[in-house]
């Protein structure tokens, strides 16, 4: 008997734990490339204020000051980060008390900046990028983007007017850099935003087809029980009334509902049956997705007329070796192909190895072979360092021809 492909509940293959960490590394490398690119952008923020106040002349200790304040205020965005990457949508500001601490410090920052170098510039950023880090609801961070990016533009237009704006080149770039760096963050943000919102509708996506297929399945099961634990009811209760007066007309009625129930349970069996003879189309296709569901690059090829293809034989195959790739396989990738050859269909399954066996005890390579030679055809293994194929070939039957 083939084993099923899918695990049962509350296990997991070791291809699936290795595509499940591989998904989970590959969302935490881009959380580290969001993190490192707004801290970068703060970082320069720093080293330009302080060299255009370097460059201006506002003395040694007015400049250490806003360096050493700004490495804290940099600092601090890291908490911000930390509680943005582990925000609710549904629930905005609901951290609002782990927020407060880098709140007050952009804020002290930005009264020690602003009155060191006597730019409203510097004055107001710090808090303008704290609150650009804040958990906003949809929608509400583009138009707190657009107004403050104004509102820097504007300052940086006042500010022009004081004297570090005889400081050449770096007044230009201070400002350039100050008011571009809210929309830079957001755009960091928006990046990462975008990877975990396909990352919950893939997820949502495969909870709904999973819930879809439980609901066709029992309603299904409801019809045919309902159907028949009605007859069988009003069968009982024809005997139990006959019984009295017509002992054989109730024997005869008691026989049917028994006739009843064999047919209720043969036809819960035919109902299972028709769920497991899917087309070979199907088959495949499943088991790609299941394997890509495990984190495997797929990649399959299937003959145009593959419906035709003996789906008895070529069915259980499918997903005995698709099982076989998931418990045994690398995990890395897989090739899945249908093909018609001039006497015999073929299927082959070859993916990256890790084990000298895709079995432990080979029982499932023997039940595949054996279900192969039942059906006429012939299974063949190809294995070598890299690599693990089976290759399955089953005759052409009357029913495969056009």
């Amino acid at each position: 008997m083939t084993s099923p492909v899918v695990p049962a509940a509350g296990t997991e293959t070791a291809a699936q734990r290795r595509g499940r960490l591989r998904l989970t590394r590959g969302i935490t490398a881009t959380w580290w490339y969001t993190l490192s690119a707004v801290v970068f952008l703060e970082l320069m923020i720093v080293l330009v204020w302080a060299a255009a106040l370097t460059e201006a002349g506002r003395g040694l200790p007015a400049v250490a000051a806003v360096g050493l304040g700004g490495l804290v205020w940099w600092g601090s965005t890291f908490l911000l980060l930390r509680e943005y990457r582990q925000r609710d949508e549904e629930e905005p500001f609901v951290r609002l008390p782990r927020i407060v601490v880098p709140l007050v410090i952009a804020a002290c920052f930005g009264v020690v900046a602003g009155v060191l170098s006597g730019l409203w510039l510097m004055a107001v950023l710090p808090v303008v990028q704290a609150l650009i880090l804040l958990n906003w609801p949809p929608g509400i961070r583009v138009r707190v983007v657009i107004a403050v990016t104004v509102l820097l533009v504007v300052l940086w237009f006042v500010d022009g007017r004081v004297g570090v704006a005889n400081a050449g080149s770096s007044w230009w770039v201070l400002g350039f850099i100050s008011v571009s760096l809210p929309g830079m963050t957001v755009l960091s943000l928006w990046w990462w935003d975008v990877l975990m919102t396909v990352n919950s509708a893939r997820a949502s996506e495969a909870r709904l087809a999973a819930t879809q297929e439980r609901l066709r399945v029992a309603t299904d099961v409801h019809d045919l029980q309902g159907h028949h634990l009605q007859v069988i009811a009003l069968q009982l209760e024809l005997a139990e009334r006959l019984m009295p007066d017509d002992p054989d007309a109730a024997f005869t009625h008691l026989r049917a509902a028994r006739k009843s129930v064999d047919d209720a349970r043969q036809g819960t069996r035919d109902l299972a049956l028709r769920f497991r003879s899917v087309p070979l189309t199907d088959e495949i296709e499943n088991a790609a997705d299941l394997l890509r569901a495990a984190g495997t690059s797929v990649q399959v090829s299937v003959d145009a007329g593959a419906v035709r293809a003996p789906a008895s034989v070529l069915g259980p195959v499918i997903r005995e070796t698709t099982t076989n790739v998931l418990r045994h396989g690398g995990g890395r990738w897989a090739r899945l192909s249908l093909t018609r050859e001039p006497d015999v269909w073929r299927y082959e399954i070859e993916n990256d190895a890790v084990e000298a066996s895709p079995s432990r005890d080979g029982a499932g390579l023997e039940g595949i072979g054996r279900r192969v030679q039942d059906g006429g055809g012939t299974v063949e293994v190809r294995r070598d360092a890299r690599s693990f194929a089976v290759i399955a070939r089953v005759p052409l039957t009357p029913e495969s021809l056009p």
